[in-house]
């Protein structure tokens, strides 16, 4: 998902969203103004289609090698890794995937995202969990 305008104030990039209603919103002031009014979780019917709706163009997925796809009992591993979760709270790792998510040369940004550290760590200990 792209990045969006804040609700509250209108005027910069949300980088949040609200845990209870998923309103964008860019900074402390602009949460505290926010809850000032009392918000709901949506339907999740409701949710469905708003996530739908901004969901980023989908991107074709080209499999080269159809062994290098993953199995579920891979994905699960990964998934229920503690290491991993942890690594997942790091915010330079979080930029350096969202710029890989929203770039349309993603392959290019993954080979320069990989020179960095935070990357690089995640990276090893994905394929420790998958190739144990």
């Amino acid at each position: 998902m792209g990045p969006r305008q804040c609700q509250v104030c209108n005027e910069t990039q949300s980088k949040y969203k609200c845990p209870s209603c998923y309103t964008p919103y860019c900074s402390l002031a602009c949460f505290k103004k926010h809850k000032e009014i009392p918000c709901v979780k949506p339907p999740p019917s409701e949710l469905k289609t708003t996530t739908i709706a901004e969901s980023h163009v989908q991107k074709p997925i080209v499999v080269d090698e159809p062994s290098e796809v993953l199995q579920k009992s891979q994905l699960d591993a990964i998934a229920s890794s503690s290491k991993i979760r942890s690594a997942l709270k790091d915010k330079a790792l979080q930029g350096l995937i969202c710029r890989i998510d929203c770039s349309p040369d993603a392959e290019n940004v993954l080979d320069k995202a990989m020179t960095e550290e935070p990357m690089r760590l995640f990276v090893e200990e994905i394929l420790s969990v998958i190739n144990p």
